[in-house]
């Protein structure tokens, strides 16, 4: 009789709405277990989901920029193994809010929440993910350097510019470690952060995101790519 193969599991942090809750979903139609998180207070819609999954979702409260909410969930989580570990929580400034017009308090929101803290949730975490597992973050095509040629949306792209170098450090410094770091660009989507004019539908990007984290299993190093599998310019 043929042996089935162990349930995989990942750890979604930032996945109460949008891009994160669909991935959710995503990975629970390719048989995953999924521990998934919100902040207090908007994991209604995930307890729901979980209800109807028999078991296969887990629902965890976090807020990333708090440090002893990240070391408690951690500790919380100290006995599992993860195969993948992927941080999508995200903000984002008014559209046209230019580092000109930003106050101090707001750069500050924006980049702790999109670049610091994702970032610490990775250092805090990464012992629990398998010696050949992967390690990703929800980055944007709008943190490459090269692509910035109109200048819009000038603070997130900073903070997603930060979190790719951030990323690049992390991967300098464990550059002997055989797991697979990923920045994901998910395109323009059409959700409460990306707007209603936004190019892609969340079923045009999220799906194609999730292949392409599975196929990109067991290749060690950093890779920066879109939802499609190409490769995104730093």
């Amino acid at each position: 009789m043929q042996e089935t193969s162990p349930q995989k599991t990942i750890l979604l942090i930032g996945a109460s709405r949008g891009l994160g809750f669909a991935m959710v979903e995503e990975y629970l139609k390719h048989g995953w277990r999924v521990i998934a998180t919100g902040r207090e207070g908007s994991t209604e819609k995930l307890r729901q989901l979980s209800e109807s999954t028999e078991g296969s979702l887990e629902v965890e409260a976090v807020d990333i920029t708090i440090p002893d909410q990240v070391a408690a969930l951690c500790g919380r989580l100290k006995d599992r193994r993860l195969d993948v570990l992927f941080v999508n929580a995200g903000v984002k400034n008014d559209n046209w809010e230019t580092i000109a017009d930003v106050s101090t308090e707001e750069f500050v929101r924006v980049m702790v929440t999109n670049s610091l803290s994702p970032m610490r949730v990775i250092e805090v975490f990464q012992d629990l993910v398998r010696p050949t597992g992967t390690i990703g973050v929800m980055s944007s095509g709008q943190g490459s350097l090269t692509n910035n040629t109109n200048g819009n949306y000038e603070v997130y792209r900073g903070s997603k510019a930060a979190l790719n170098m951030f990323m690049r450090s992390f991967a300098a410094r464990h550059q002997n470690d055989a797991k697979t770091l990923l920045l994901m660009a998910p395109g323009w989507v059409r959700t409460d952060m990306g707007g209603p004019d936004a190019r892609l539908s969340i079923d045009e990007s999220i799906p194609n995101l999730v292949s392409t984290i599975e196929a990109y299993e067991g290749r060690s190093g950093l890779h920066y790519l879109d939802y499609l599998g190409r490769v995104v310019p730093w």
